[in-house]
């Protein structure tokens, strides 16, 4: 008996916090005004996706006191843009990023428990932890944590505020349209968390809503990432949007939800997943190298290499040779001054790899940083692009995937138009939505049926 064919999940990241965005092509528009955020948001949801994802940006970019020349400066709040986008979007679902290591259980729980009610169940958080200095500079404590005390903060964090949602149970309130919402019973959202990292007890003052939690995402790759989303979360992000790289991350991540006594359905995989579409597969080739130039500037590409060579490399020229000295051991100098950094387990093996390459390509430190980096993930005419997207979902390397497309606002309209019916000619893609909530969309269980069948009533 043939395999069923899985339905495909498509989500919209609106690249705001990172440099995939070409924001000087002419077709680029603002990424602060709501209209850009707006029109994102209706694409999305136009094409029936899944949810749209917002990135935090607490800080901005700079390494060696400059800005990076294409990261994008400015974003307004997280919570307020998706707030507002409930307010122009009806199923749509709404997912932010919120990090656990500069914020509170009380006020990350009010926060996400309020978006779920204004939307009427579309919220979703990623869960993130921050090791960055720089970053802590604008919070009072400052300063970092080392990776196993950001996990452990942020484990407890989410299990705070878990016990925050979960103090107002499905029985103690009904929903009459005509009166509101009435208390049944006086210990609604009384609370009591006394551990390692928070120490609080009271009274939570959002009523459950009606997903009774929201989302969760995580986005981690390390070890501990990846056993926290088989721990907690109802999905994960990957990095990983190729056959082999995906199709092993997504058998190690499901294989451990089982020591949790969590079915493989249970925890979604969704690599990110950049695009660049045009007629022919022949066309999308010849604008992919054209948009990848405009992605990487000498500067930029001088920024990549010092992630890995973890030293001051601005003397070098961009399209000359690659540095003949090693990259410096250690967490220090760049990686733990004012950088985005990408860390890497062995930075002297990629810096020989790296040099292979260089010498075996005769690529100048910009091509190999073009060639080795973040490239487009799909490249083709629609049928080529429907058909990969098909084939990495059948075959395991992820259960969906999160688009980010490289002009904002407009850069999804095409795919939305032209990929999306493909999708959904072969089955693999909804027609329609099934469901008021996100966790509808996603194929999630509900933590309380009866409570969110009374609400949605």
């Amino acid at each position: 008996m043939p395999k069923p064919l899985k339905q495909i999940h498509l989500a919209a990241h609106f690249p705001g916090v990172n440099n995939t965005t070409v924001w000087s092509d002419p077709a680029a528009g603002s990424h602060i005004e709501f209209s850009s955020f707006a029109h994102f948001a209706r694409t999305a949801e136009r094409a029936e996706f899944d949810f749209l994802f917002l990135a935090e940006g607490l800080r901005l970019r700079e390494q060696g006191g400059r800005i990076y020349d294409l990261d994008v400066v400015g974003r307004p709040d997280t919570f307020t843009v998706l707030a507002a986008l409930a307010a122009v979007t009806e199923h749509l679902g709404l997912t932010g990023t919120i990090n656990s290591t500069f914020n509170e259980p009380y006020e990350v729980a009010r926060q996400f428990a309020g978006l779920d009610h204004l939307s009427g169940g579309r919220s979703a958080w990623n869960v993130v932890t921050s090791w960055d200095a720089f970053t802590g500079e604008n919070f009072r404590r400052g300063g970092f944590l080392p990776q196993e005390e950001r996990y452990s903060r942020a484990e407890e964090f989410l299990a705070t505020v878990n016990e925050l949602f979960d103090s107002w149970d499905g029985d103690e309130i009904v929903a009459d349209q005509a009166a509101g919402v009435f208390l049944r019973d006086a210990k609604a959202g009384s609370f009591v968390h006394s551990g390692q990292h928070f120490d609080i007890h009271g009274r939570f003052n959002v009523p459950r809503s009606p997903q009774g939690r929201p989302v969760i995402f995580q986005a981690g790759d390390s070890d501990e990432g990846r056993e926290f989303a088989a721990s907690s979360a109802d999905a994960i992000f990957s990095r990983y949007a190729t056959r082999t790289e995906g199709q092993a991350f997504y058998a190690d991540v499901k294989n451990r939800l089982a020591r949790y006594g969590r079915r493989r359905d249970e925890l979604l995989i969704l690599p990110a997943a950049t695009f660049v579409l045009a007629d022919t597969d022949a066309e999308a080739r010849e604008l992919a190298k054209e948009v990848r130039r405009k992605q990487v500037s000498g500067a930029t590409a001088l920024k990549h290499l010092e992630w890995v060579w973890n030293r001051d490399l601005s003397a070098y020229d961009p399209d000359g040779p690659l540095p003949d000295i090693d990259p410096l051991p250690g967490e220090h100098t760049v990686a733990r001054g004012r950088a985005q950094v990408r860390m890497y387990r062995d930075p002297f093996a990629t810096a020989r790899e790296w040099r292979e390459l260089a010498a075996a390509n005769n690529w100048s430190i910009r091509d190999l940083v073009i060639e080795t980096g973040n490239r487009q993930n799909f490249i083709g005419s629609p049928q080529t692009i429907a058909r990969t997207i098909n084939d990495l979902v059948q075959e395991d390397a992820g259960d969906g995937f999160i688009l980010v497309p490289h002009l904002t606002p407009g850069g999804l309209d095409d795919f939305a138009d032209r990929v999306v019916p493909l999708l959904q000619e072969q089955g693999v893609f909804r027609t329609e939505y099934e469901g008021p909530t996100l966790r509808h969309h996603l194929g999630l269980t509900h933590p309380d049926r009866a409570h969110t069948a009374r609400v949605a009533s």
